[in-house]
């Protein structure tokens, strides 16, 4: 195809092309879209397809160019992308288009193309490895979390204290100084469930005594409008329930599981601790020795993925549609990182030939399936039907990845 292909955006992960097709070739366009109109169209006085063209083309002009239009943009497309050699990540868009009898047919043609990515520099770098050793302190805190978990309220006199649990009737006064009904709330003492001044208010009552009091609110609230107002409130306390914890013995232990003893039971959750502790650790390694990679490679991204991504963000987090413009600022920036992150490893896995093959991918679902046992056939079906099967391989993936790029750099213990 005769077209001129200018280039006014050329770097970067986006390109601008002003495009030229000749009068010629738009006539010669013009003229196949008539015929084709010819056969479709029906015209007074004439049997389909007989009309004489200059009628047809009279009666049905717009329909014609825009027939002539779309052919020729797309015969434009695929021949600025074969002479451009461009790989796009999205379909590009025509701007500007426009289209005349003597001046042929121009446009602007935007286009998204994958970034060139070079990663020349991936080694060299020093991480430093969080430390992965538990404590029995931490054993302990986790076994306490445990109990407060299976904890029981009961209803007590008196007073309550911090972390009890209360029922109780507040009414705060309109603007007018009216303290309606109160409504009903139930407070655990202490949680900041309550502003501060509230809560005291609450723990100076006994069940069934009533308060009224001007409370001032803290300058910090949320709601800007209420900060600093003086207001007055009315308090009513009408049940108090304290928490009891089980205790920590061989009994509790047999109710959280198949154990002997609470200390089989709290060999195992050392040992999962443990294992979390791992994990957390190879995870900071891995998350700022990439951090190192992205700052040390800076490449352009296309829009297009950024987007996607912040969309998959809003997907996940149930976005309403209504929000999306202000939650897209907010993460836009972790989307980005995220974009360069599987970029970059994707990049990695290519040239360094550690992308996961049909092969791994069946091992580590035996390997998994043993864990579980299972048969492989059945988990491998389980996982195909539940669309994972991709998602695994990509973490396989990744896994040899960062343990090459481990091995290209200095890991020290904090």
């Amino acid at each position: 195809m005769d077209i001129q292909i200018t280039a006014t955006k050329s770097e970067g992960a986006e390109r601008r092309l002003q495009v030229a097709v000749p009068p010629a070739r738009v006539a010669e366009a013009r003229s196949k879209a008539t015929n084709r109109v010819a056969k479709q169209v029906r015209v007074a006085g004439f049997r389909p397809g007989k009309a004489p063209t200059a009628m047809v083309r009279k009666q049905y002009a717009q329909v014609i160019d825009q027939e002539a239009v779309e052919a020729l943009l797309r015969e434009a497309f695929e021949a600025v992308l074969a002479k451009e050699n461009l790989e796009l990540v999205t379909q590009p868009h025509a701007h500007d288009v426009k289209f005349g009898e003597d001046d042929g047919l121009s446009f602007e043609l935007h286009c998204e193309v994958r970034p060139e990515i070079k990663l020349e520099r991936v080694s060299g770098f020093r991480v430093m490895r969080p430390k992965d050793v538990v404590t029995d302190e931490q054993v302990q805190e986790q076994l306490d979390k445990m109990r407060e978990q299976r904890g029981t309220w009961t209803p007590v006199e008196g007073k309550p204290n911090e972390g009890d649990l209360v029922t109780v009737l507040l009414a705060t006064a309109d603007e007018d100084g009216t303290i309606p009904e109160g409504r009903e709330y139930r407070l655990v003492m202490g949680a900041g469930q309550a502003i501060p001044a509230i809560e005291e208010l609450v723990m100076t009552l006994a069940q069934g005594e009533t308060i009224e009091q001007p409370v001032k609110w803290p300058e910090d609230f949320p709601d800007e409008a209420q900060r600093g107002k003086t207001k007055s409130v009315r308090a009513t306390l009408t049940e108090v329930k304290r928490k009891s914890l089980p205790a920590l013995d061989d009994a509790f232990a047999r109710e959280m599981g198949d154990f002997e003893s609470l200390e089989a039971f709290t060999k195992v959750v050392h040992g999962d601790m443990a294992e979390s502790a791992v994990r957390e650790a190879d995870s900071a390694a891995r998350t700022q020795l990439l951090d190192e990679v992205v700052a040390a490679n800076p490449f352009d991204l296309p829009p297009s993925w950024v987007k996607q991504m912040v969309q998959a963000y809003a997907e996940a987090y149930k976005i309403p549609q209504e929000q999306m413009a202000q939650f897209g600022d907010e993460v836009r920036g972790m989307a980005e990182r995220q974009v360069r992150r599987d970029l970059i490893l994707d990049t990695l896995a290519g040239r360094e030939k550690l992308a996961a093959t049909e092969g791994d991918v069946d091992d580590k679902v035996a390997e998994m399936a043993g864990k579980r046992g299972m048969e492989p056939g059945q988990l491998y079906a389980s996982l195909q039907k539940a669309g994972r099967l991709r998602e695994l391989e990509r973490s396989i993936t990744e896994e040899r990845v960062f343990t090459w790029l481990l091995g290209q750099n200095s890991v020290e213990q904090a």
